[in-house]
């Protein structure tokens, strides 16, 4: 029988091209070094070619090198992805998935869900990774996240969405702050204050500046922040105003401020919150059921926690 490559030696690969360094690749794939090379050097010998230029400082792949790696990454997608199906066969929601979430959903929903989701399900393993929403798309695409809770509306490329709940928006205002005398703001009024957004990159930036139908103005730019709290701390010291999610009031944020709140006019501006993974995968069943669960579970435990916003003044 010819020579194959194993997937031990492919996932090899694939963590040195992910680390582009060995010593990383290594304790990654929890190996030692001199086991990695040993694995990648047998790799190439089955191949009979090289597949990374040692000659360099730098770790670099040859051209085969590279297209070695696209292909292993979907030979282990496929792999993990038929363990996968069997597993969710037997029983849902057991085994291993990585999950993906965004920094303005993560420290506010998790915790609403992962007692119950252990509870419920004791032999699943979720292990999770918060980054912002492009690079956990980016790792999704390459297999290294099984799952990710993401904010729509933006381009998953392709990828399949289950609806989890709508995330309405809120106007966060200081007592002293003259929108707070009214009962509901109007966009307008809105685009009148320094309106403090998080920095671009943040999709919760452009959620809101859509959801509330607001524009873009140029002075806005010169008050970002890097984190919702730290938003919730610029308002609380009069630097202006900020537009917050459902998710993240019921979550406490304002707790131990002066913030009032009060909804926009008209329509309630929302964000949708998804949850998403590869098109194709043999796990589409058991990340439905997922969804199901994170649904059921949010919607338990946001009947208790929700901060309607107080209405004071006409």
């Amino acid at each position: 029988m010819e020579n194959l490559p194993t997937l031990k030696q492919l996932r090899h690969l694939v963590a040195l091209a992910e680390h582009r360094h060995f010593g990383k690749a290594a304790k990654a794939s929890f190996v030692t070094q001199s086991t990695l090379s040993a694995s990648l050097k047998e790799l190439e010998a089955i191949l009979g070619a090289a597949l990374v230029d040692r000659t360099r400082r730098q770790v670099a792949f040859t051209p085969l090198g590279e297209e070695t790696v696209q292909r292993a990454q979907r030979l282990l997608e496929d792999a993990e992805g038929l363990a996968g199906t069997a597993r969710a066969m037997q029983a849902p929601l057991t085994g291993t998935v990585r999950l993906g979430v965004i920094p303005t959903i993560g420290p506010f929903l998790l915790p609403r869900i992962l007692p119950a989701l252990r509870r419920d399900y004791p032999k699943l393993k979720l292990y999770l990774r918060e980054e912002q929403t492009e690079p956990l798309l980016e790792q999704l695409k390459a297999g290294r996240l099984d799952v990710l809770v993401l904010a729509l509306p933006y381009d998953v490329g392709g990828a399949e969405t289950a609806h989890l709940f709508d995330d309405p928006f809120a106007v966060a205002v200081r007592a002293d702050n003259r929108l707070a005398k009214l009962s509901k703001i109007a966009p307008d009024r809105i685009e009148a204050e320094t309106l403090l957004l998080l920095q671009d990159g943040h999709c919760l930036r452009d959620h809101a500046l859509s959801a509330c139908r607001l524009g873009s103005k140029p002075h806005w730019d010169a008050f970002e922040a890097t984190s919702l709290h730290t938003l919730v701390q610029m308002v609380e010291n009069g630097l202006g105003i900020t537009l917050l999610p459902q998710l993240a009031i019921d979550g406490g944020i304002l707790q131990g401020t002066d913030i009032l709140l009060r909804p926009v006019s008209g329509t309630p501006p929302a964000r949708e919150i998804a949850l998403v993974w590869r098109r194709g995968t043999g796990r589409k069943a058991e990340f439905q059921l997922l969804a199901k669960e994170i649904t059921r579970m949010a919607a338990r435990d946001r009947g208790g926690a929700r901060q309607e916003p107080k209405a004071e003044g006409t």
